[in-house]
């Protein structure tokens, strides 16, 4: 958390800083909004900061955020420097150490019908990312059963915990274990949401044979990585555009297996976008996972194999049972 407190204004951090340690441990976000209520989301619950230490239900006893909190707070974000966050700024979010993403909203400036930056920024929305050793546990025997590893897309909603679950997949193949060999690992971190790297040195534990390309595009660091690093597995979260998905493609010519992660709430919705729903239909993928909240982040509705067809559900997960 010492990241994020770093750049919350000092008035508004006394009172986060007043928090049980229970309650620390399962905050999600801090939403700072000038002249509104500030806003935290603790266990999947909204909850209103008061001036008091404390929360609250109603919006109306919340502390109110002032112009000078979030002048003090973006001064803070970009080290004094909005010039050298000139492309976050066009992006709506900025990483800080530990891979904690702070999103943006204010003013747009628009240039030839592009967005050139933002201006008079009055949202933040700090998004706590957290190392859960052990995420992918329950996906060990269906991803990486014994000797082979499976490349898989991770479909998930914001805030389910598809980027933790893909952080402890990158580990677990590059650390290996007993009957599962260790594999070289790279990571296009493009949000440096994955390891978290500061000046190029990750400070998750993404497993000792990972390399990370931090802070570069998707598209073109999987080629990067694959001409200059010989990954055997490459790690990607939020695949976007067409550029993303031919990528994908080219890596799997170049016989590199995939972890990755797409937004999307079902499968259906991924097959409503259209270069995830090549990559399905052409079996790129030998597993896909969908990921939910239902019961808390990283919730896993159900494991499909390349025809799309179930192998496991919720339920076969929480009994350990396979579905064939």
């Amino acid at each position: 958390m010492e990241p994020v407190l770093q750049v919350i204004p000092p008035r508004l951090r006394e009172l986060l800083g007043a928090m049980s340690p229970s309650d620390a441990a399962g905050l999600e976000e801090i939403r700072i909004r000038q002249g509104r209520p500030m806003e935290v989301i603790v266990g999947g619950e909204t909850r209103f900061v008061t001036d008091e230490p404390g929360w609250s239900n109603v919006p109306e006893k919340a502390v109110i955020a002032s112009k000078e909190d979030c002048v003090r707070m973006l001064n803070r974000v970009s080290a004094y420097s909005l010039y050298a966050l000139e492309e976050e700024l066009r992006k709506g979010y900025v990483t800080v150490p530990g891979g904690h993403r702070i999103g943006l909203a204010g003013r747009v400036v628009v240039e030839g019908g592009k967005v050139r930056h933002l201006r008079e920024i009055t949202s933040f929305n700090v998004r706590i990312a957290r190392e859960v050793h052990g995420a992918a546990d329950r996906l060990l025997k269906v991803v990486m059963p014994g000797r082979e590893l499976l490349s898989t897309l991770i479909v998930s909603p914001p805030q389910c915990g598809k980027t933790t679950l893909i952080r402890d997949l990158a580990r677990m193949a590059s650390r290996g274990g007993p009957g599962r060999p260790s594999r070289k690992v790279g990571i296009v971190d493009e949000r440096s949401e994955i390891a978290g790297s500061f000046q190029g040195v990750p400070t998750f534990d993404v497993g000792p044979r990972t390399d990370v390309l931090d802070g570069c595009p998707k598209a073109e660091g999987m080629m990067m990585m694959i001409r200059s690093m010989s990954p055997e597995v490459l790690v990607v979260d939020e695949l976007g555009g067409p550029e993303d998905c031919l990528a994908v493609r080219e890596a799997v010519h170049a016989g590199v297996k995939l972890f990755v992660t797409a937004h999307g709430g079902s499968l259906e919705e991924i097959r409503g976008r259209p270069g995830l729903k090549e990559l399905v239909e052409q079996k790129v993928f030998d597993r896909v996972v969908v990921l939910s909240r239902r019961h808390g982040p990283g919730t896993v509705e159900s494991v499909h194999d390349k025809n799309l067809r179930p192998i496991l559900t919720s339920a076969n997960l929480r009994t350990g049972k396979s579905k064939r």
